[in-house]
């Protein structure tokens, strides 16, 4: 038996507000579900941030039912849990749940176990940090099922696991219920895989199928996962996507002229114009050459960034060698500033994605909400 396991969809993320950014979602998604039809998968896994924001565009949302509609015409059922993007912290139904209501994928967030075809899912929405004692009687109610199926189990987390991101993880290995044979997780954008030794298996990240804002510019390589699990464990085999190039470049400012030639021969040919970040190192710098060499590079990408450094501040600044994923580095700098990891988690986790999306209604609700609970933990 074989199964997809996708993450991180992002659908609707305008990257740059560039229609051709929102097109590599789409193209990315399409891809993914043709390899899985192509190679005869049983069953499709969804672990979270199908959407990229709660009231996604009608495009995101048909492109979607598109998708999945597809896999039902071949005979492949599909599972969706949601990931922090598709929820909405003002009291309303999530959006993909019209697709469980119109029977074209089946929601399995709630923590309830199903048997498909021989084989034991689960799966929980994204749960916050605070929320996470709660969950131990729930881990421990589905762990007890699992132990007594004999077949595969699957169970499936939109969560960030310590082991692999201390700073972006809200949960450690040691809380997951510990006889399932397979962890489809969500939330975490770089591809890994870990196996612990109190774990009946792996724990598994695909990624995100495009790279996101948050990501940064860097040469990065983006799929899913096809997982047989035919027999007693599972066999994972990554399927890489053809995604947007994406590349950082460094150069001294004398050196620029050289640099931009060797960028140009390097992207020369992509399949999609490429995404170029340059990072130009100097001291005595003069603006309109720069923006004149970017200039001959125009043609040939989607994007180009620039932007300088001096030598006295490279060494010590943090923010000239962006981070691979600068969330941890924003969340880090947070806690400095505010002292408190719970105050960061709630600026950079919850209250950013929704003002970067320009939903100024949800953050107010979500500001007054959490004003109202400091004010009854403070009479407490």
């Amino acid at each position: 038996m074989l199964f997809s396991h996708i993450s991180d969809t992002h659908l609707g993320l305008v990257q740059y507000g560039a229609e051709e950014r929102a097109q590599d979602v789409y193209d990315s998604f399409n891809q993914s579900i043709d390899t899985s039809i192509k190679d005869h998968v049983d069953f499709v896994i969804f672990a979270g941030d199908i959407f990229h924001v709660p009231n996604p565009n009608g495009t995101a949302i048909v492109q979607m039912g598109n998708g999945l509609k597809r896999l039902k015409q071949n005979n492949i059922d599909s599972f969706f849990i949601l990931g922090e993007h598709d929820i909405s912290r003002i009291r309303s139904t999530p959006i993909p749940y019209v697709y469980h209501n119109l029977e074209f994928s089946k929601y399995i967030g709630q923590g309830n176990t199903i048997e498909y075809k021989g084989v034991l899912i689960a799966g929980f929405d994204k749960i916050r940090k605070p929320e996470i004692p709660h969950y131990e009687e729930k881990f421990s109610a589905i762990d007890k099922v699992a132990q007594g199926h004999s077949g595969h189990k699957i169970l499936v987390l939109h969560q960030g696991v310590t082991e692999f991101n201390k700073f972006a993880g809200e949960i450690q290995s040691t809380d997951l219920p510990k006889n399932f044979t397979y962890y489809a997780m969500g939330h975490l954008h770089d591809k890994d895989i870990k196996q612990f030794n109190h774990l009946n298996g792996p724990i598994v990240y695909p990624g995100s199928i495009e790279s996101t804002t948050s990501e940064g510019i860097k040469e990065t390589h983006k799929g899913f996962f096809e997982v047989d699990i035919s027999g007693s464990e599972a066999s994972t085999n990554w399927i890489e996507l053809e995604t947007r190039p994406q590349f950082s470049f460094k150069t001294d400012y004398e050196e620029l002229s050289k640099t931009i030639d060797e960028i140009a021969q390097k992207i020369t040919g992509s399949r999609k114009k490429p995404i170029v970040e340059v990072k130009i190192q100097g001291e005595k710098i003069e603006t309109d050459h720069i923006q004149a060499q970017i200039a001959r590079l125009n043609s040939l990408v989607l994007r180009c960034f620039w932007r300088i450094s001096t030598k006295q501040v490279s060494d010590s600044s943090v923010f000239l060698d962006r981070p691979n994923v600068i969330d941890d580095e924003m969340f880090r700098l947070s806690v400095d500033a505010l002292g408190s990891e719970e105050s960061a988690k709630f600026a950079i986790k919850e209250l950013l994605p929704i003002l970067v999306s320009g939903e100024i209604k949800e953050a107010s609700q979500i500001i007054y909400e959490n004003f109202e609970k400091f004010k009854k933990e403070k009479k407490l």
